[in-house]
C-alpha cells in the first residue's frame, strides 16, 4: 500500500493514503488502524483516524537520543507498514435512520431543492435513497461524517453559521450529509430531524455510529417523530 508522511507539529506524523475520500481510502485507513492496534507500538501516544489520514501522536522522549526524532519516527512507520494491505469488504452494520424532512425540523429544505433546481419531494427521494458509509466520527461527540450522498443534492455551507443547531438535526454541506448528535454551533443547511440519540454518554461506545457503519436514512411523519421522542424535546 502506498502512503506518504508528513510532519504535524513536534511530536505527530500524518500518513495520508490519497486525496480522494471514497471507500478505497477508507479501506487503507482501516488496514493501517488495524496494524497500529495490532503492533501497539510503545512510542505510540494517540492515533487519530480521518477520511484519508491517519494522524499518529508519538512520545518524543523516546527518541531523545535520536539526531531527527521525526526521521526516526518515521523509519519505524515503514517498517511497521510495510506490507499492510488494504482491508478487504466486510459485512457492515446498516444503522437505519428516521427523518422528519422540512418544516421546523428542517429550516434549510426549500434552500437545497432549488438550489438543484428539485422540488422538496425530488430532495428527499434522493435523500433516502442515498448508498451511505460512516467515514469517521468527530467536530462534536457522536458526529458522523457521511459520504456516498448524490451530488445532485449538493449545498454550500451557509454564509453565516447558526449559533444554536438543535440537537439530532440533519444536514447538508458540499457533497456530505450528517446528523448534529448535540445542540451546537454550525454552518451545514438542514433538511430534516431524526428522533435518535447519537451521543451516548453513559453507553460504551458512547456513539450510536461508528466509522464503517452503512447508513439507510428513511423519512416519517412530524407524528411519528414526536412519538419515539415521547415527550423527550
Amino acid at each position: 500500500m502506498k502512503f506518504t508522511l508528513s510532519p504535524l507539529g513536534d511530536q505527530a506524523i500524518v500518513i495520508e493514503v490519497g486525496k480522494k475520500i471514497d471507500i478505497s481510502s477508507e479501506r487503507k485507513v482501516k488496514a493501517i488502524v488495524s496494524r497500529l492496534e495490532a503492533g501497539s507500538p510503545s512510542w505510540m501516544i494517540e492515533y487519530i483516524p480521518a477520511y484519508t489520514t491517519v494522524t499518529l501522536i508519538y512520545a518524543l522522549q523516546e527518541f531523545s537520543k535520536e539526531d531527527s526524532p521525526y526521521g526516526a519516527v518515521c523509519e519505524r512507520i515503514r517498517e511497521l507498514l510495510k506490507d499492510v494491505k488494504e482491508a478487504k469488504a466486510v459485512q457492515q452494520k446498516i444503522v437505519n435512520i428516521p427523518v422528519v424532512y422540512g418544516g421546523e425540523y428542517g429550516p434549510d429544505l426549500d434552500f437545497v431543492a432549488q438550489q438543484n433546481g428539485l422540488t422538496v419531494d425530488e430532495v428527499i427521494e434522493i435523500h433516502t435513497s442515498g448508498d451511505y458509509t460512516v467515514y469517521m466520527i468527530g467536530f462534536a461527540p457522536g458526529f458522523p461524517f457521511i459520504g456516498g450522498m448524490s451530488e445532485r443534492i449538493a449545498a454550500p455551507r451557509r454564509k453565516t453559521p447558526r449559533l444554536k443547531i438543535p440537537a439530532r438535526s440533519v444536514g447538508i454541506a458540499g457533497m456530505q450529509t450528517g446528523v448534529y448528535p448535540i445542540e451546537t454551533p454550525g454552518g451545514w443547511q438542514l433538511i430534516g430531524r431524526t428522533p435518535l440519540e447519537l451521543f451516548l454518554p453513559t453507553e460504551d461506545p458512547p456513539s450510536l455510529l461508528a466509522a464503517g457503519n452503512k447508513i439507510k436514512f428513511y423519512k416519517i411523519t412530524s407524528e411519528e417523530y414526536e412519538g419515539l421522542r415521547g415527550g423527550a424535546d
